[in-house]
């Protein structure tokens, strides 16, 4: 199953995205900033690119690193790991992902700007007034780089272009040969990025398997730690509901899964999450109540009436389906989500957020309940 790693709605895409890095811009100190470099960036050390990455994404400040081509890395590198994180959700190719970072990096400099020519905005400069989303949406990160690959991934001959050829047939830039400058950089960093994620080397997905350990059994000690950093909103590779899960378990998480991606609104319904209504997206306590309801459970709205639902159960003996409750107190939570098994959890996290699935060891849990 391809975990949807962004977006909400059903956009019209649009060809007509005109920005170029020195249109794009609506301050001087911006313009200053994307526009400090120019020329082809060659002969990049991977290795080294890897090791200032990584760095990056295990939580160092951007003061000591120092990659070509990129003057705030501590604010860039975290946006090319969201476009990355984009691709390996929705199986674009590795190629497909070089071209998408390439194309941030010419539009943007891998910022999430605010502004820039007309009405264009975040890492890609898409435009609203050109049927890309509204500008709270293009100014997702997640929701930008799923927009991009859908429109690349509707380009003819895509994967036999050059990058800069690629990226243009999504863009219509002003500046249809600027995108290959940024090519040896691009690959560089897709390549550093996606060591970080499991399974992430091959174009093609695995097929999933188990294993002769009896893969999919949910046993109490697992934390979900085998599967390495997971993309939001994405499925693990690898991850299968429990063979031994309740059937009404089994419903009710399949069809959370397919919310995958959408993202948080406060107080949504989560009655058409994938729709272009803020409000019929899903909140943590609405994702459980409809997830259930197409299992033909009914379960109350919000998490301070659902921490009452059912039983009790301890952390140590969760079953898949099963009600995990974090934030605030044990008598009243202020957070929801489903135990998938596998050490695997699934909830609508907060505000500019995605649907996704998490480790249960980056859960503080308060209470637990079984509702069936």
């Amino acid at each position: 199953m391809k975990g949807i790693a962004a977006g909400i709605g059903v956009v019209v895409l649009s060809p007509l995205l005109l920005a170029g890095t020195a249109m794009m811009m609506a301050s001087s100190s911006e313009a200053a900033t994307t526009a400090s470099f120019s020329g082809c960036l060659t002969g990049l050390d991977t290795a080294e690119v890897t090791k200032e990455v990584t760095k990056i994404l295990d939580g160092a400040s951007g003061k000591d690193i120092h990659i070509q081509g990129l003057d705030l890395p501590a604010e860039q590198i975290p946006n090319a790991q969201t476009i990355v994180a984009t691709g390996l959700s929705l199986d674009v190719p590795k190629k497909g992902q070089i071209v998408a970072i390439a194309t941030a990096m010419q539009e943007s400099r891998l910022r999430n700007l605010n502004s820039g020519d007309r009405d264009s905005l975040g890492l890609f400069q898409q435009r609203p007034s050109q049927g890309w989303g509204t500008a709270q949406q293009i100014r997702d990160p997640v929701y930008a780089s799923e927009q991009f690959y859908k429109h690349l991934l509707k380009v003819d001959g895509w994967q036999q272009m050059k990058v800069t050829q690629a990226a243009q047939a999504v863009q219509a830039s002003g500046y249809p040969d600027a995108y290959a400058q940024w090519e040896d950089l691009a690959t560089a960093l897709q390549k550093a990025i996606a060591k970080t994620f499991p399974n992430a080397g091959k174009d093609e997905p695995a097929k999933d398997t188990e294993s002769a350990s009896g893969a999919g059994m949910c046993t109490p000690d697992k934390d979900g730690t085998s599967f390495g950093r997971i993309p939001e909103g994405s499925v693990p590779k690898g991850y299968k509901i429990p063979k031994d899960a309740d059937p009404k378990a089994r419903a009710a998480i399949e069809w959370a899964m397919h919310q995958l991606g959408t993202l948080y609104q406060w107080s949504g319904s989560c009655t058409d999450s994938h729709g272009p209504d803020p409000m019929g997206r899903c909140d943590c306590s609405s994702l459980m109540q409809q997830a259930y309801a197409h299992a033909d459970v009914k379960l109350t709205r919000t998490t301070y009436t659902q921490v009452n639902e059912g039983k009790s159960v301890s952390a140590e003996s969760l079953k898949p389906g099963d009600l995990i409750f974090s934030r605030g107190t044990a008598a009243r939570p202020e957070h929801v989500g489903m135990y998938m098994g596998e050490g695997l959890v699934i909830e609508a996290p907060r505000t500019s957020k995605p649907v996704r699935i998490t480790p249960i060891k980056d859960w503080d849990i308060l209470a637990a309940r079984r509702v069936l």
